[in-house]
């Protein structure tokens, strides 16, 4: 009855065709509604952890907490405001020349999830070893502390650097853009419940087949042999298979954070500074080529006539 009620007054107010073409452009479809609709579980999950955690400075910080939430809200801020107008316009494009048309059936959803895991784990190998894309991954990396709130950590600019290419694939195949969104959004949803150190080692079947806490506790490592390791989603076989999986050694605990501190907590500078950093290296004088390379080449990569040392890296070699 209220629902109806309050439908009603969009009715007649006149705006519902604005508010149908919004819907569009601002993208809020399953993808975006399964992220609203988890974040409450994700906020009472995090506030658990904290009740268990609080008095281990190593583990928890109040405000760093906090201010990991607010970077995860300017994500999802910016996702929110920009996907449909950057993202899924070429989505929709590339599905018109697609090879397949594919019906919603149990196997093209098991194909739909094997192909974003696939995507996905390329994806997030490039956001560490192609520094345009580190330059928006960097600030998931740069907490020193491993908790559910580390999830949140995402940069409000990920939509800019342009990783949700590495999706194009499964739409030219015949994968529609919105199960790719709905996979893709679940496979996150997972990878928030891996981010803790309240988690011991599962069974060794889980282990060996998911992502869990324990892999990725060693992904966020910056210790020298857990450097870009294990990149999957919700599986580890892609790593496994690759040659990027490494077990978490009980006589190495991981170190977590970069290996350059970010200069500052400010939310601007969290986001930025590895852009900066990347700009910077660019101006210096050189040939044209050589100074575009900074965008693709590795984050530690430099010129051989700099003499600087490494940016900021976590999942590059110190």
């Amino acid at each position: 009855m209220l629902l109806e009620s309050i439908l009603t007054v969009i009715e007649r107010s006149g705006l519902m065709p604005l508010w149908l073409w919004a819907n569009q452009w601002l993208a809020l479809d399953a993808r975006q509604l399964i992220f609203v609709v988890a974040t409450p579980i994700f906020v009472g999950v995090a506030v658990w952890e904290y009740l268990r955690i609080r008095h281990d400075p190593k583990r928890m910080n109040g405000p760093e907490a906090v201010r990991n939430f607010l970077l995860g809200a300017g994500y999802q801020t910016s996702e929110l405001l920009f996907a449909g107008i950057i993202a899924f316009p070429v989505y929709a494009l590339v599905y018109q020349f697609r090879w397949f048309d594919l019906e919603l059936t149990w196997w093209t959803v098991l194909l739909t999830f094997i192909g974003v895991e696939f995507c996905f784990y390329w994806m997030h190998r490039s956001s560490h070893r192609i520094r345009w894309f580190w330059a928006a991954h960097v600030v998931h990396h740069s907490s020193e502390r491993m908790n559910f709130t580390t999830a949140m950590r995402q940069n409000a600019t990920n939509i800019f650097n342009g990783n949700w290419w590495f999706y194009i694939p499964l739409v030219w195949i015949g994968f529609n853009p919105v199960w790719v969104g709905i996979a893709f959004a679940l496979s996150l949803v997972y990878q928030f419940f891996i981010h803790t150190t309240v988690v011991g080692r599962l069974p060794a079947w889980v282990e060996w087949f998911f992502n869990t806490p324990s892999h990725h506790r060693v992904h966020h490592g910056r210790n020298p042999g857990y450097i870009d390791k294990n990149y999957g989603g919700v599986v580890i076989i892609w790593d496994r298979l690759f040659g990027t999986f490494i077990d978490e050694k009980a006589q190495d605990p991981p170190d977590y954070g970069i290996t350059k501190p970010v200069p500052s907590n400010n939310l601007i500078t969290l986001w930025t500074h590895e852009y900066v950093d990347l700009f910077r290296e660019m101006a210096q004088p050189g040939p044209l080529l050589e100074r575009l390379k900074h965008l693709w080449k590795p984050p530690e990569w430099q010129r051989s006539s700099e003499s600087e040392p490494p940016r900021s890296v976590t999942a590059n070699k110190p």
